[in-house]
């Protein structure tokens, strides 16, 4: 696998190294000895998947307060999402600050996210599934979430010609209506 940091501290593209052949190929995805030489977890508790019916579905962005955030990997096994990231992390130096990669069934990338980070994505495809595997379990009382298309975020959503998401996630509130960064944490 290959490690790549993103501009958010803790944040990381991960690529395997697949060993193909005729038959296809088999890669790791996960391994704690690569991941601690990394400083990252690889102990997930939960593991979900999300399946988009349609291009352009909005997912997020979400992120569960303390002492329930969680740390996610995520990958896509069918499809392609536009995937984006933001820093919640009240005494990060990049609080407020986003990433965002193409994640694809073709590029087999995956995405490592921090703890006190939310996250979003938009399907590129129809018929994408999304891959989720996290530290902490589902807690409905800690969730919460930020607006996708807030200003403040300059996250550059690709255009498209329907825009599909959940009420919850249209009437999230913006990065300024959050509760002050310290009782995020």
């Amino acid at each position: 696998m290959r490690f790549t940091p993103t501009a958010l501290a803790g944040a990381f593209i991960i690529d395997i190294d697949p060993a193909e052949d005729e038959r296809g190929l088999f890669a790791r995805t996960v391994c704690d000895d690569e991941f601690a030489r990394h400083g990252l977890v690889s102990r997930f508790v939960q593991q979900s998947v999300s399946w988009n019916r349609h291009a352009g579905t909005m997912r997020g962005l979400h992120f569960q307060m303390a002492p329930h955030q969680e740390i996610k990997l995520v990958r896509v096994t069918r499809g392609a999402v536009f995937d984006a990231i933001v820093d919640l992390r009240p005494h990060s130096a990049t609080f407020g600050k986003t990433f965002h990669t193409e994640l694809s069934a073709a590029n087999r990338r995956q995405l490592y996210i921090p703890a006190g980070m939310a996250h979003g994505f938009q399907s590129l495809q129809a018929d994408t599934e999304v891959f989720y595997q996290m530290s902490a379990p589902f807690n409905p009382a800690s969730a919460r979430g930020l607006r996708w298309d807030d200003a403040a975020l300059a996250i550059p959503w690709p255009a498209c010609d329907a825009r599909i998401m959940s009420a919850r996630d249209a009437a999230l509130p913006l990065l300024h209506q959050l509760p002050a960064p310290d009782s995020l944490a």
